[in-house]
């Protein structure tokens, strides 16, 4: 049987003491005791004067989230501020924050208080730390509140505010040189060369960058401008770069921050983020085509650090598609690609060839086996996909659960000079 409306804030101390207090009445008025009656209205009267306090309490009491920074890469701390004002109080306030565990409350410091004092002008500021260990949107809040009087007799549970967002960027690395067929490694980026005029000399130089090649250097110009030169060659404008991610779910391996769909989403954003550094445009799309965030470098608004944060944002929030197959629409017809793949067949790799039939390619292939931990669907190996990749003319590197990503990018970057070893 539901109990009555108006005793859903007692305890359970205070429902027993309100029990005894009105059987001690029953038992006062049957054997005609006055003074027993006294005491047992006294005893009915406090678990209720005790259920006003802490309902007058809850009313006035008053919460302020702040998350800071509100958007933080994986494994980065950040703050949380809890503001309560509107005291002063009578009894205890327990305090409980609601967060999810990928935010990453600490176990030594799980967003659990208790308030004894609350005055009223500067009202108390709760504070605890958050490391998020899995990318995406999380929510922090709402926050969860116990009013309670001073005897325990009554409680009041109450829920103060909305969630705030907390945005958890993927990790990402700091990346060395550029392969060859890529922005600063043959003549001039296609923003540059859409800008010159026609009296323009095929040569023009720019400063050196790391990972250019030693033959370009143009010591003409490094002597006049006294910082070391790189020669361009002026070639036709080709078109950004295009970061291709494959973030099929039978096409990667193992679950949460160790995935290897993870991996994939962190060596995408720390390859974006290279090439926007080098003055790069860059356009990072999934799979089908769908664009992530909006083309970076060239014209774009708001300058590289607005582009970069508008890709990495849109990485925060991807997730995995239910596509089988790597069939599309064309990828950068008119530019470099590189492509981050997860299990890849060759059947896979003729579909991603006919997508872009008129050019080669940078590809990175995940040998996802290393990430599987239950092995209830065995994966394609990556060897005969890249066999079929470099037969097509790409460059292609093969990544595995323990491979530095910025290793790979330095294999794939070698590239050019690999294949005309043939150390492939």
């Amino acid at each position: 049987m539901a109990s009555p409306r108006w005793s859903s804030g007692l305890t359970v101390r205070g429902r027993c003491l309100l029990a005894g207090g009105v059987a001690t009445a029953v038992s006062a008025v049957v054997l005609d005791e006055r003074d027993l009656l006294r005491l047992a209205l006294f005893v009915v009267a406090l678990p209720l004067l005790s259920l006003a306090v802490a309902a007058l309490t809850r009313r006035a009491i008053r919460a302020h989230r702040t998350v800071d920074p509100a958007r933080v890469p994986v494994g980065t701390d950040c703050g949380v501020d809890v503001r309560l004002t509107g005291g002063p109080l009578v009894g205890a306030l327990r305090v409980a924050d609601t967060v999810p565990d990928a935010a990453g409350p600490r176990a030594s410091a799980p967003p659990r208080f208790t308030v004894h004092r609350l005055p009223a002008r500067s009202g108390v500021t709760l504070r605890y730390p958050l490391r998020p260990v899995l990318r995406g949107e999380h929510r922090v809040g709402p926050l969860v509140a116990r009013i309670t009087d001073p005897l325990g007799l009554a409680e009041f549970p109450r829920r103060y505010g909305e969630a705030d967002r907390l945005l958890v960027l993927p990790a990402t690395v700091d990346l060395h040189g550029l392969p060859s067929a890529l922005g600063g490694g043959e003549g001039t980026p296609g923003a540059v060369v859409a800008h010159q005029g026609v009296g323009e000399p095929d040569v023009m130089v720019r400063p050196y960058r790391s990972g250019d090649e030693l033959r370009r250097v143009h010591w003409r110009a490094t002597a006049r401008h006294d910082d070391l030169m790189v020669r361009l060659e002026e070639r036709p404008w080709r078109g950004e770069i295009t970061v291709l991610l494959d973030r099929r779910d039978g096409a990667h391996r193992g679950d949460g921050p160790t995935s290897s769909l993870e991996y994939a989403v962190s060596l995408a954003g720390s390859i974006c983020l290279h090439m926007i550094r080098h003055g790069e445009p860059v356009t990072l799309v999934t799979e089908d085509g769908t664009a992530l965030g909006d083309r970076v470098g060239g014209s774009v608004g708001g300058g590289p650090s607005a582009g970069a944060d508008r890709i990495l944002d849109a990485l925060a929030t991807l997730r995995v598609s239910a596509r089988t197959g790597l069939g599309g629409p064309p990828v950068a017809p008119t530019g470099d690609v590189v492509a981050i793949l997860g299990a890849a067949t060759v059947e896979d790799v003729g579909a991603l060839l006919e997508r872009r039939p008129h050019g080669g390619g940078h590809a990175i292939l995940l040998d996802v086996a290393g990430w599987d931990t239950t092995g209830a669907a065995r994966a394609p190996g990556a060897d005969a996909a890249a066999v079929a990749l470099r037969a097509a003319g790409w460059h292609v590197a093969v990544a595995r659960a323990d491979t530095d990503p910025r290793s790979c990018w330095a294999e794939l970057a070698a590239g050019r000079q690999a294949v005309a070893g043939s150390a492939w």
